[in-house]
């Protein structure tokens, strides 16, 4: 199973970071293929609504904007399941994740009897809350509607915080090593 592991994080040695390499090395140690994704080494702008909201996300599932987006929706098409591991800021998933999500979720959604890409491949959905801890279900609830949207299969929802993240790191690795094993 080849499985993207994205984070959106700035940090490559807080939480968030943390969280995305415990998901890597348990699929690895599984067996199984982890791409690793940070979101801060691309180039993704927020969705500009092209065409009176809709352009060529709605008619040939593709965005048209010019940045990097089109090779990350290339890759996480080819992926056979997917971890989403995002810092929580205000309550809500990063900026870039966000971007992200919208743009994908635009290209990638169900269509009536259209199933997008990634329909009916696993998803987790990590929400790592490096202050308060504040937030996190609020954000991790912002992933399920992305996930809803975009037809994936829901996993699992971790939310994570510095006070859990004993034991919750840990937990994130069980979890990527039995989307990757359970059929």
């Amino acid at each position: 199973m080849h499985v993207i592991v994205m984070h959106s994080s700035p940090n490559d040695t807080g939480l968030t970071a943390s969280c995305a390499q415990a998901a890597a090395d348990a699929i690895r140690s599984a067996g199984h293929e982890a791409e690793e994704i940070r979101l801060k080494d691309y180039e993704v702008c927020s969705c500009k609504a092209c065409n009176e909201g809709w352009g060529t996300c709605h008619s040939e599932r593709r965005c048209s904007q010019n940045d990097q987006f089109p090779e990350l929706h290339e890759r996480f098409l080819a992926a056979d399941g997917y971890v989403l591991v995002t810092p929580v800021y205000f309550g809500e998933p990063s900026e870039a994740m966000k971007a992200f999500a919208d743009r994908l979720r635009r290209c990638e959604r169900s269509m009536g009897s259209k199933p997008g890409g990634l329909n009916g491949k696993p998803a987790i959905a990590v929400a790592a809350a490096g202050g308060s801890g504040n937030g996190t279900i609020t954000c991790l609830y912002a992933l399920e509607r992305w996930m809803d949207h975009v037809g994936a299969r829901k996993f699992d929802f971790i939310g994570i915080t510095r006070f859990t993240r004993p034991y919750k790191l840990e937990q994130i690795a069980q979890a990527a090593r039995a989307m990757v094993t359970l059929k």
